[in-house]
């Protein structure tokens, strides 16, 4: 085998073909990005869900999460829902897809952790997190009207309180994030390869001193 590999290496397309298939094999399958992108959805090796973020940031937030009777508000569901379920003491997660919710609700519904809303995106989804104060140690931007469910979000939290944001490398985003800024929160940005894309992005984790993350 090291024998055909120093040959495949002397030729630039064999070559590339080797170190592609070292790069599925060592790093996608093990990360389940093959799996996921077949199934287009995002899930483990082993197919169970995770969220739809970057894999170094699922790294770290997984490690946050052990042994943790956290509270976390979602606005954008799926397989993040189920994966946060299973961590956390409670999830209130808020879908503005009428289809896509009966497609989630189905998943859930033996799971009494998970409070489920569908909201309209014209009539109150941004506002579903002002009907909570200083309730939540994670707050979870992956949905619609972004900047508005941002600035709606702050009082949710509690004194120790997070926000994980994915995608946060769009631009259209900035007046959110420097409202996050200007309400004294740091970012913690942590881009790279995720489930399914083909390209890099970005999740952030907005926190200020004495966070639930420790950081």
């Amino acid at each position: 085998m090291n024998a055909i590999k120093k040959i495949a290496r002397k030729f630039a397309f064999s070559s590339g073909l080797l170190e592609t298939y070292f790069l599925s094999k060592k790093y996608l399958k093990p990360k389940g990005w093959l799996l996921s992108r077949y199934l287009y959805q995002p899930v483990h090796a082993n197919g169970q869900p995770i969220p739809w973020i970057t894999y170094a940031s699922l790294h770290f937030i997984s490690q946050k999460l052990e042994h943790t009777s956290f509270k976390v508000f979602e606005y954008g569901s799926g397989n993040s829902t189920l994966w946060f379920s299973e961590r956390v003491k409670h999830i209130v997660s808020v879908e503005h897809d009428t289809t896509y919710y009966d497609i989630v609700k189905s998943k859930i519904q033996s799971r009494s952790n998970v409070t489920y809303i569908l909201a309209d995106l014209e009539d109150g989804y941004s506002k579903k997190v002002l009907a909570y104060k200083n309730a939540f140690d994670i707050i979870i931007i992956d949905g619609r009207d972004r900047i508005d469910c941002t600035k709606n979000s702050i009082e949710a939290l509690n004194e120790h309180g997070i926000i994980i944001w994915d995608n946060s490398d769009r631009e259209k985003y900035q007046e959110a994030y420097d409202f996050l800024t200007n309400a004294g929160f740091k970012k913690i940005d942590f881009k790279g390869l995720g489930p399914i894309g083909h390209i890099e992005w970005q999740t952030s984790i907005f926190y200020k001193t004495n966070n639930c993350f420790g950081i």
